[in-house]
């Protein structure tokens, strides 16, 4: 474990969204994170895919980077403008 250096405001931030979401302020930095790397590795996922990815690894045994890379190429994506899944 280690310590991250935040800015005032986004620690701010991390409290408000903590208490409306039940989370601890930690727990918040971890899921934001989480999201974040996500969205970076898998550009083509928006977040609902991304939740639901998650999710996934969670019932196959937890977050773990390899696992999720994997889940994420196997994830549905959408077609054309119709946002027809495969």
């Amino acid at each position: 474990m280690g310590i991250v250096k935040i800015s005032e405001d986004l620690h701010e931030h991390l409290r408000v969204a903590s208490n409306a979401l039940s989370r601890s302020i930690n727990a918040q930095a971890e899921h934001w994170m989480r999201i974040g790397m996500l969205a970076e590795l898998h550009p083509n996922l928006d977040h609902t895919e991304i939740c639901r990815m998650l999710v996934r690894a969670e019932l196959e045994g937890g977050l773990e980077l390899k696992r999720l890379c994997g889940l994420a190429d196997s994830a549905p994506v959408l077609e054309s403008a119709g946002g027809a899944r495969k």
